[in-house]
């Protein structure tokens, strides 16, 4: 796999993860740009390091979860972890095949649309600073994070949206939107290494690559988690539909 590639993925990783556009679709795109292979099992190791990310920017509320994991927010982790685990199980198979790209262009447009939508929706609608997740909310946010597993469809958009359109106070719907991202990646990675090491192939991987990639989706996600939360509250979302539009014609086009 080529060095240069990787570190591309890297810092596309970096900069997508935490912004509204599916960085899992941007990899999957330019993996088949540069004919890369193994396209899942790069997507989830540059996973890991925006998980680390958050871990970061997030380590007073992840330090709370750890000694209360039973608290308002650990119980809301949990409603929303299990729709999510639920959903991915039944559609896996579909998931799997998704990352070949094939349907790309109509994720992209998904989230696109629901950008839109909810920019439009929540465009007036007053939100009570310092107001908690509630139950709901989180568990509509973990459905939404379930489909969410399909390239091209925003994780982050797609759970951040979720809340809001729920009534969730928009930093704080942001902030949980990144925190629930860590058990799945886990989770996620647990489940590529167990497949890994059952079929007994292991990817054909430029090691110093993906390791420099690794650190620059780290430090680069950094960034884009402070960023995020501070659009989320003042940017409108729609920039992030017109240019998810843009590349799903794009693709098509070509």
């Amino acid at each position: 796999m080529d060095f240069w590639a990787l570190i591309v993925l890297g810092v596309v990783q970096g900069l997508t993860e935490f912004l509204p556009v599916s960085s899992s679709g941007h990899l999957v795109l330019l993996s088949n740009l540069f004919g890369i292979q193994d396209s899942l099992f790069v997507s989830i190791v540059l996973h890991v390091a925006t998980l680390l990310a958050v871990l970061v920017v997030l380590r007073k509320d992840v330090f709370q979860l750890v000694k209360h994991p039973f608290s308002h927010q650990g119980k809301c982790l949990i409603i929303a972890t299990i729709p999510t685990c639920l959903i991915v199980l039944l559609i896996y198979p579909f998931v799997t095949q998704s990352f070949e790209g094939a349907i790309l262009p109509i994720c992209f447009l998904l989230t696109a649309i629901l950008l839109l939508a909810t920019d439009f929706f929540i465009k007036h609608k007053p939100f009570a600073a310092g107001q908690q997740i509630s139950y709901k909310q989180a568990l509509f946010m973990g459905v939404m994070q379930g489909f969410a597993t399909f390239p091209g469809i925003s994780r982050s958009g797609a759970t951040i949206c979720a809340g809001l359109i729920s009534g969730g106070e928009r930093e704080n719907v942001a902030k949980f939107s990144f925190l629930m991202s860590v058990p799945i990646i886990i989770l996620s990675m647990a489940l590529e290494i167990f497949k890994l090491c059952q079929s007994g192939q292991f990817p054909s991987v430029n090691i110093g690559g993906l390791a420099m990639a690794f650190v620059l989706a780290f430090a680069i996600g950094v960034a884009s988690i402070k960023a995020m939360i501070a659009i989320t509250q003042k940017v409108s979302f729609k920039w992030f539909s017109l240019y998810l539009v843009g590349v799903a014609i794009l693709m098509v086009a070509l």
